[in-house]
């Protein structure tokens, strides 16, 4: 047996797997992959805590390297994969949205199982179950047998219940509780210790809704966070960078939280300890733990990350909108950087050597910890051996992971783009086969390829500017 999983988890394989338990998600990994090594002690401890569960709530496991047919079956590339098979259902397996750690594979699973909600009989539970949580959502119903999924107007209701594991749903169809919390049948309403508010039915409305309401207005990147922030679907993301262990850090952070509720639904304020697990994203900013305190805006979706002071988040909250200027990434310009056959990059210099109109020049974006970049450095070096002496042509590399570049986005490493001579500012994406001769006949026949050979993809960058720091 693989040992990356442990004894509570029973493997699956192909024959039992879809009868073996009545609710069951199975863990599809690979034995070598570091992040199901990392899931792995948690699998494990909720396997354990869910052994004895009354409502035969199991957890299992399948070896995707020896299991491939079921691989192929499920659509599974990456891992570990998380899917949910309810009463032997082989073909409709719910794929895992919960925290990658035991308390929250085991609260998905009991939420699943149901009941989603509680049901409230009368004013008293009613009072105790708002009290209960800091966020509480109640729907209100004028129909009978409220538990389980009955249908009609509370259908909706209870699939976002089921889904929203994190939130606490309570459903009551009594009269008295309407009069008390002063709703009509059909409503739905979010308690809050500060503050509550009627919903509506649209099932995707009350989602984002309770989703958007559930997070805390400033939120602490950690590994038990992440999905939530990352799940919000809030593009926006402002990021404050302090160290938790400095008082005069943590009065920095009074006023960051102060200044977020106009923001809420628009703009997700996060906080990050660098001296905690938030170190990790400074590298990611190009930042380093003594540049805090600072803040850094951030579109997730393009990936635009942009400087922001603290002056110009306190005139926003007056009106709430944000219009920071963009900020790239670079390292300082090597003194070297254009001694050695392949010539160094980086943003403060791409500009002038890219987009010099006498060259065409051939860029390799790579990220040091690239193991693809690692495999094809001799040939690159090759490459600029063999051209070393061409007075129009230049073969470089940039590090895309400490430098960034207007109107530039890389989305895999390693990635080659060609430059030609010329006015135009023509970018063409190579996609063709990385050896040093496909390479060479590429250049010498101005960035084409024949036509067997598969073509690049030829762009037009507007506008680039300078990057700098």
């Amino acid at each position: 047996p693989c040992p990356t999983l442990g004894a509570h988890a029973i493997p699956l394989p192909a024959p039992s797997r879809p009868q073996a338990v009545t609710v069951a998600p199975a863990g599809l990994y690979a034995p070598w992959c570091g992040h199901c090594q990392a899931l792995a002690p948690e699998f494990t401890r909720a396997a354990g805590i869910l052994k004895n569960d009354s409502a035969g709530l199991r957890l299992a496991k399948v070896d995707a390297m020896e299991e491939t047919d079921l691989s192929a079956e499920f659509g599974v590339t990456g891992y570990p994969v998380l899917k949910l098979f309810r009463d032997g259902n082989r073909t409709h397996p719910i794929d895992f949205t919960g925290t990658r750690d035991a308390e929250g594979i085991v609260r998905w699973m009991r939420r699943k199982a149901g009941p989603s909600t509680e049901l409230l009989q009368d004013e008293a539970s009613a009072q105790e179950f708002v009290a209960s949580q800091d966020v509480v959502v109640v729907g209100f119903f004028k129909v009978r047998g409220l538990v389980g999924r009955s249908g009609g107007s509370a259908q909706g209701f209870y699939e976002v219940a089921s889904d929203a594991v994190d939130v606490t749903f309570g459903v009551s169809n009594r009269t008295e509780l309407f009069q008390k919390y002063s709703v009509t049948p059909d409503t739905v309403c979010l308690f809050k210790k500060v503050r509550g508010g009627e919903l509506g039915l649209n099932k995707e409305e009350l989602s984002r809704f309770i989703g958007l309401h559930s997070l805390e207005l400033v939120m602490e990147f950690t590994s038990q966070n992440s999905p939530k922030i990352f799940g919000a679907k809030i593009l926006n993301h402002l990021l404050l960078f302090i160290n938790k262990t400095l008082e005069p850090h943590l009065e920095i952070l009074g006023s960051f939280r102060a200044a977020a509720p106009p923001f809420r639904g628009q703009v997700l304020f996060v906080l990050i300890d660098v001296n905690g697990e938030g170190a990790q994203v400074l590298q990611y900013f190009g930042l380093k733990s003594h540049e805090a305190p600072t803040m850094r805006f951030i579109n997730i979706e393009t990936n635009k990350k942009y400087p922001l002071s603290g002056s110009e988040l306190a005139n926003s909250t007056h009106s709430p909108s944000l219009s920071p200027q963009p900020h790239l990434m670079s390292e300082e310009v090597p003194e070297d950087w254009d001694k050695h056959p392949v010539k160094v990059l980086v943003g403060k210099n791409f500009e002038q050597v890219a987009y010099d109109e006498t060259k065409n020049v051939f860029v390799k974006f790579y990220a040091p910890w690239c193991t693809h970049c690692k495999e094809m450095a001799p040939v690159w070096e090759e490459l600029g051996e063999r051209y070393k002496d061409h007075e129009n042509i230049i073969i470089a590399k940039l590090d895309a992971t400490a430098n960034e570049i207007v109107n530039l986005t890389i989305r895999g490493y390693p990635s080659l783009h060609y430059f030609p001579a010329g006015p135009d500012r023509k970018m063409i994406e190579y996609k063709s086969a990385r050896d040093l001769e496909t390479f060479s006949k590429f250049l010498e026949n101005g960035g084409m390829l024949p036509a067997e050979d598969t073509q690049p993809v030829v762009s037009r960058v507007p506008g680039l500017q300078p990057a700098t720091a």
